[in-house]
């Protein structure tokens, strides 16, 4: 083959990668799930907010996703010796390298929610956990 064939066939080529990538990727994010609805209240959802805003996720992970400078919260509400009253406190105080936000009581009870109905959601790690072909991943949930 000569200069000019070989430079077609790898556009050519470059072409058909290009195209099945945005094929899959428009497939794998346009599917629609009917399973995934968000049970957050309101309350939990200001606590959501509050998370984003102070950029919690930055040191402490929700299933696993975030920062690792602090631990895991997915569980910590019905973890044993724990629950409401020791997470207020470590919104208060915060623990070791984390800062002292100064908390008014609602958000620290608008992030007790969150958490409790983070909880409520399902475990991590989830040792039942089935991914599939296309990105989903189905996992036990507590209710």
């Amino acid at each position: 083959m000569n200069k000019t064939a070989n430079i077609r066939f790898y556009i050519g080529f470059l072409f058909f990668i290009v195209s099945v990538f945005i094929l899959y990727n428009a497939t794998i994010y346009s599917e629609e799930n009917p399973n995934y609805t968000t049970n957050l209240t309101k309350k939990a959802l200001v606590g959501e907010t509050i998370w984003q805003q102070k950029s919690c996720y930055s040191c402490h992970q929700l299933y696993g996703l975030g920062g690792y400078l602090g631990p895991d919260l997915t569980n910590i509400y019905s973890t044993k010796g724990k629950g409401a009253i020791y997470i207020k406190s470590f919104l208060n105080s915060g623990i070791k390298s984390m800062p002292k936000f100064s908390f008014s009581e609602s958000e620290k009870e608008a992030l007790v929610i969150f958490l409790k109905e983070v909880d409520q959601s399902g475990y991590y790690p989830n040792k039942n956990a089935t991914i599939h072909p296309n990105g989903w991943v189905d996992i036990q949930y507590k209710k």
